[in-house]
């Protein structure tokens, strides 16, 4: 019996080249990916006082979080960590960033934008964003199910989860599954094993 496979990656090689093969054996090795839902029409204001919209990001890979300029807590560590992930793939026009302020009444575009220049934003399609409050924070609790509330009883006084959520190019929050084949839904983004798998899940949807 001939191998019909064999045959057919042969016939690749013959008319698209040896650089043909590594790509379908990725395309064919990669790991399925969960559906976690899709993202809600949204359009705030970037760094740069442009407004961005869900139509910014369609057809790219990119990834979401939630977070403050004046967090004293968790938000730099977040941030250092994002800042790995835009090197990773810095070049790509296919990948972005959203950062969503929970602050937006004291993050205005000119203080996002001095906070994207200390932190080392180098990429065009990292938005940080902000906007009316009540629209922020339906889009943090019930858009992406990434928690985040005022508390003037805390420390920054605003609580936010510090995980990140990975959006494909269709708009749909997507992520790998665990050992027991559940979605793990989103990535620790101050866990720098979970950094790792959002990289290679990255790669996996571009």
């Amino acid at each position: 019996m001939k191998n019909y496979s064999y045959i057919g990656i042969s016939l690749v090689v013959l008319v698209f080249g040896i650089w043909a093969v590594p790509k379908i054996i990725d395309k064919v090795s990669a790991p399925d990916m969960a559906e976690i839902g899709t993202v809600p029409s949204f359009s705030f204001t970037n760094q740069y006082g442009k407004v961005i919209t869900n139509q910014d990001y369609e057809g790219k890979v990119y990834v979401a979080e939630f977070f403050f300029t004046t967090c004293p807590t968790i938000c730099p560590k977040m941030n250092e960590n994002m800042i790995k992930i835009q090197d990773e793939f810095y070049g790509n026009p296919n990948f972005g960033i959203a950062s969503f302020s929970i602050n937006p009444e004291y993050d205005t575009p000119e203080v996002l934008k001095a906070y994207a220049e200390k932190y080392g934003v180098a990429i065009p399609n990292w938005h940080m964003l902000t906007g009316d409050r009540e629209a922020i924070y339906e889009l943090a609790n019930k858009g992406f199910n990434l928690y985040a509330a005022e508390n003037k009883d805390i420390e920054g006084n605003f609580e936010h989860s510090g995980y990140f959520a990975l959006v494909d190019q269709e708009g749909v929050i997507r992520s790998r599954y665990d050992d027991f084949g559940n979605p793990i839904a989103f990535y620790n983004g101050l866990d720098k094993k979970d950094l790792e798998k959002l990289k290679e899940d990255i790669k996996n949807l571009l």
